[in-house]
């Protein structure tokens, strides 16, 4: 029961703490003259995908490579499967040109780098450190490329009144000076380290509590749990009327999860699982991608896309709560 107590406190504390900081940070860049854009893409896309880089360095910290192997795998599933497809039921969104050329290549290649790196069982600190530069060289030609797009500011300025938003919704305060702003900055990396503390440790107990693999954890209960902050925003989003905001957050966050948080992860500590493991999780990430990268191929998401991402998504959680899994 307490490990059940450390997961429900922990991720409230990176749900709160991911918002907290998001709307500190990004306020503070504004005081300083930085631009929507150029916040949207840096701070925003960075500080959505807090819980997932705190948890899986974290768990890589701890010897528990499997979890942050499985949290990344499952966020990017997760993002697609339940994100992606609850936001295109409630209210499809458009898809920005952009996005489709820009943007979509980039997903494809992030989805098929991960079989590849982990081919041998492991992803080596050479392999992290590509990942990671492949994560600063992604953020730097997108910053670059939206810069000349006058169309992306828009875009951006949407996504810091959806974040705004979302950051009241998680009791985050409105502070006017700078002063206010960065404590509410360094509040929210309290929370995200502490959560993330509790949140991995928790995981791992509820794991040996249930019988279940780290992994299995990574995917369903952690995965799920450092999502929450791309759900929220991702549904104020259309609510707001502005849905197309949720398929910027969350090509962007799968595309982080793979180059940013494994490659963090992996120079952090050792990440090591054979790729037979790995057969559904993998088989799961391609499927969904496949068919998300088919929905946003469009004008907009349908709704039967939506229906059919979320059905994929049920079906996997399903196929890997029912199915014998390999010993580890």
């Amino acid at each position: 029961m307490l490990h059940l107590l450390y997961v429900f406190i922990g991720g409230l504390c990176l749900y709160i703490g991911a918002e907290w900081l998001v709307r500190g940070a990004s306020g503070l860049a504004a005081s300083l003259g930085v631009r929507p854009l150029v916040i949207g893409l840096t701070v925003v896309a960075y500080g959505t995908s807090a819980p997932e880089l705190v948890v899986g360095v974290g768990s890589a910290l701890s010897h528990k490579g499997a979890i942050a192997l499985g949290n990344s795998i499952g966020s990017n599933i997760a993002n697609l499967g339940l994100i992606l497809g609850i936001t295109a039921i409630l209210t499809p969104p458009k898809v920005d040109p952009n996005v489709r050329r820009r943007d979509l290549p980039v997903l494809v290649a992030s989805t098929l780098v991960v079989p590849v790196v982990l081919l041998d069982g492991t992803i080596s600190r050479f392999e992290a450190g590509l990942l990671l530069a492949a994560a600063i060289i992604y953020s730097f030609v997108t910053l670059r490329s939206a810069k000349a797009d006058p169309a992306a500011a828009r875009v951006d300025e949407e996504r810091l009144e959806t974040v705004k938003e979302a950051s009241e919704v998680a009791g985050a305060p409105q502070p006017r000076t700078r002063t206010a702003l960065v404590v509410t900055t360094l509040v929210g990396m309290l929370a995200l380290v502490g959560g993330g503390k509790f949140f991995v440790d928790g995981a791992s107990g509820v794991a040996r509590m249930l019988g279940m693999s780290d992994r299995v954890v990574g995917l369903t209960i952690v995965a799920i749990g450092t999502s929450v902050p791309e759900l929220a925003t991702s549904i104020i989003a259309a609510r707001r009327g502005h849905s197309d905001v949720a398929v910027g957050n969350v090509v962007g966050s799968n595309i982080f999860n793979t180059f940013l948080i494994l490659g963090a992860a992996g120079l952090a500590g050792s990440i090591e699982l054979p790729l037979r493991e790995l057969a559904l999780d993998l088989s799961a990430l391609v499927l969904l991608t496949a068919v998300g990268v088919w929905a946003m191929l469009r004008p907009r998401v349908s709704r039967a896309a939506g229906v059919a991402l979320v059905a994929c998504y049920a079906a996997f959680l399903v196929a890997l709560l029912l199915l014998p899994q390999p010993r580890q």
